[in-house]
């Protein structure tokens, strides 16, 4: 995870300070990519500890078109808490777009399907992608996350936009664009969780998973994080664990947490920082 850390040296170095709409300075840069072959190992960042039980339950939330942290809240997953009403909802963020985006005729796609299908049928298709990034359904950021929900929208627009895969000699590589990118807490969570969903597409389709890759548009270190940015890069990387997944489902849907085992994960301590609204 070198990579992630020389990125994170990079944006204190040469990052140029931004404001935005949280009311937080970043120093930011654009234009960034990250590359992980998963034969190397789970890339579950090592430099501090993360939760992978909320990485892996956001994802099963959201292959099940959830938009509720009701489910998150039921396994002490709190990631979603800070844009979510009272009631837990949160709009058509990002499972809702992924599985039933809405047509014109007041039906609904879903894209996780469509890209199995592919996989499963065309793997040498160029057009194996989805993405959340629904443009009449983004938030109005002159008001809360909440208020924007009561009026139909999401409360967060979508960071993580569009995910496209490939396939080459049995093999599943996947890229991931990323328009908005919070590198100390989101981008960690980020990779590891695009890893899960590759591995799984992989486990469905009976491909071996191979690269994962990020590209990146905005890159940037909020002023609150930058102490504990420097406290991680004076830690060196450790050995990357394994992720084992102990069933084959029938359906990408029917995954549990209890299936993924992570093993040989042994990372430096956590390191706490607030998340920006």
């Amino acid at each position: 995870m070198q990579l992630y850390l020389n990125l994170l040296n990079d944006i204190i170095q040469r990052g140029v300070r931004k404001s935005n709409r949280t009311g937080i300075d970043t120093l930011s840069l654009f234009g960034h990519q990250l590359r992980f072959k998963l034969i190397d190992g789970f890339p579950l960042l090592t430099t501090k500890r993360l939760h992978f039980k909320s990485i892996a339950h956001e994802l099963l939330w959201f292959l099940r078109g959830d938009t509720n942290t009701a489910y998150l809240r039921e396994h002490g997953v709190t990631i979603w808490d800070e844009w979510a009403t009272d009631t837990g909802e949160l709009g058509p963020i990002y499972g809702y777009q992924w599985t039933h985006w809405p047509t014109h005729n007041e039906k609904s796609i879903n894209q996780i399907d469509h890209v199995i299908h592919q996989l499963r049928t065309n793997p040498d298709s160029r057009r194996i992608l989805f993405h959340a990034w629904n443009p009449e359904y983004l938030p109005d950021e002159s008001i809360s996350p909440q208020q924007n929900v009561i009026l139909g929208k999401m409360s967060l627009a979508p960071c993580h936009v569009l995910y496209q895969f490939y396939v080459v000699n049995n093999q599943l590589s996947s890229q991931l664009y990323i328009r908005s990118s919070d590198v100390f807490l989101g981008l960690p969570y980020n990779i590891a969780s695009l890893a899960l969903l590759t591995t799984l597409l992989a486990h469905q389709c009976q491909f071996i998973p191979n690269d994962i890759i990020i590209s990146l548009g905005d890159v940037h270190l909020y002023l609150n994080h930058l102490l504990a940015a420097k406290l991680q890069l004076t830690r060196a990387p450790l050995t990357l664990p394994t992720l084992t997944i102990q069933r084959l489902p029938t359906s990408i849907y029917e995954y549990q947490f209890d299936d993924f085992i992570i093993t040989g994960y042994s990372p430096h301590p956590h390191i706490q920082a607030k998340v920006a609204v």
